[in-house]
């Protein structure tokens, strides 16, 4: 995510009081107002002025934003968890979020513009929004449904915002990949003089579960193997994201980090070739051999001519 430093868009000191951020607020939406402004980019300007406002002069997104603390305009960063309109919605989570407004009376604003500019306001729509949702691999290949409480802004009849409570439930549908973003329209900043609300949009972020790793639209799964059966060869059931368990042939003398492909098997993909499902093999010992396992490998070790560190 860029970085905006909202002080100096707003034009107020760090440690500027929430009259003075009020009041710079005011000044500013004054000015750039696109029915008032003459500038070229006034709308962009306005949009950033109101951004400003909105986490500000909330102490909770103002408290979430300081943390960052200066960093140069422009850069990229990873928003904490709870900031603004942004930030980890977890998995069936109910974080609420504030998603602008912050209260302001834009009825008494637009009105001190004077009756002739306001009969000729211009409908602006509102800002778009971010956010972002963890899943499992097996709930992306699926589809799921992960709920979102949030604090939504809802504008009076008397121009002024309220913040109401709603929980949404996003249907996250089957083959979803990660990094997928998501756009619930409607759902982001309210708009201005009749203007549409913007949109809210949800990344998607498939976290590495106990077993399951995806990359793209493969699928990797480690899958341990007994000594004998790295040696002699076996057949294995391994479970697949469907949840259904398939048996899959292990070729004699696998190696430990050896891959076995099964094609297609990953993740679908409606516009060209699907992932493919990886078992990544390991070699795992017994943590408790019995006496006559132990017997037995220690006559191999006696029979063996194999020399692991011959190369060393």
């Amino acid at each position: 995510m860029e970085y905006k430093d909202y002080y100096k868009i707003l034009g107020v000191e760090r440690d500027a009081s929430e009259a003075d951020i009020k009041k710079a607020f005011r000044k500013l939406a004054h000015k750039y107002h696109p029915d008032v402004s003459k500038e070229k980019d006034a709308e962009a300007k306005f949009k950033d002025v109101n951004e400003a406002y909105q986490t500000l002069s909330d102490p909770e997104k103002k408290a979430a934003y300081d943390q960052l603390g200066q960093r140069r305009e422009g850069s990229n960063f990873e928003p904490p968890p709870g900031w603004g309109g942004f930030g980890g919605f977890g998995e069936g989570g109910a974080s609420g979020f504030d998603f602008g407004g912050a209260g302001f009376d834009f009825a008494d604003l637009f009105s001190s513009m004077g009756g002739a500019r306001a009969s000729r306001q211009r409908a602006m729509a509102g800002e778009d929004l971010e956010a972002a949702v963890e899943i499992t691999p097996e709930q992306a290949f699926n589809g799921t449904s992960v709920s979102l409480s949030l604090r939504e802004p809802e504008q009076q009849p008397d121009g002024t915002v309220r913040h109401v409570t709603k929980t949404l439930e996003i249907k996250v549908p089957a083959g979803t990949i990660d990094g997928q973003r998501m756009r619930l329209a409607g759902k982001g900043g309210l708009g201005y003089n009749g203007g549409s609300n913007g949109n809210l949009y949800i990344t998607i972020n498939i976290i590495e579960s106990g077993r399951f790793k995806v990359e793209g639209r493969d699928v990797y799964l480690s899958v341990p193997l007994a000594p004998y059966e790295a040696v002699l060869g076996a057949e294995v059931v391994i479970p697949m994201l469907s949840g259904k368990k398939v048996s899959v042939k292990v070729p004699a003398g696998a190696r430990a980090g050896q891959k076995i492909r099964l094609a297609g098997k990953g993740f679908p993909n409606k516009k060209g070739d699907p992932g493919d499902f990886y078992l990544v093999l390991s070699i795992a010992v017994p943590p408790k051999p019995t006496d006559e396992e132990k017997e037995l490998y220690k006559k191999l070790s006696e029979i063996s001519t194999f020399d692991p560190r011959a190369d060393l």
